[in-house]
């Protein structure tokens, strides 16, 4: 049986899933994400 901690755990698994899958639907921060990996280099 699920304890309490193991549900908000998971509840702010989703969330921080549910956020980054946001941010990947803008394509401003693909390209802001994009410039800064080549900017490593």
């Amino acid at each position: 049986m699920p304890t309490r901690r193991n549900i908000l755990l998971a509840t702010i698994a989703l969330a921080v899933l549910m956020t980054v899958f946001a941010m990947y639907t803008q394509p401003d921060f693909l390209v802001q994400m994009a410039n800064q990996l080549w900017s490593c280099f």
